[in-house]
């Protein structure tokens, strides 16, 4: 897959340290894959979440954080939305960012 707004999770793991070595894992595993739908996505990560609008929700270091990707499939792209911590990914609308 190719990985779109790798910034934003660069910028998270810089003011969440314990955190980077989590994203720099799930990036590495996303970028070989090749997710052609949801199904795909829930045999490897089955805690993630399927939300409108392609969005799927990851629990990234045992649910302390939560990253939020646009996927589209056709093209093989994910975009990364959101990365933050729990209790931020409460006050945003994942289906929308």
């Amino acid at each position: 897959m190719r990985i779109i707004f790798r910034r934003t999770l660069r910028e998270f793991w810089e003011s969440h340290p314990d955190a980077e070595q989590a994203l720099l894992a799930r990036y590495a595993d996303v970028k070989q894959a090749r997710w052609r739908s949801p199904s795909d996505i829930k045999s490897v990560y089955r805690h993630a979440s399927f939300l409108a609008n392609n969005r799927v929700v990851f629990n990234i270091k045992g649910n302390a954080y939560r990253l939020v990707a646009a996927i589209q499939y056709e093209f093989g792209i994910v975009y990364i939305r959101f990365a933050g911590a729990h209790e931020e990914y409460d006050w945003i609308d994942a289906a929308k960012i």
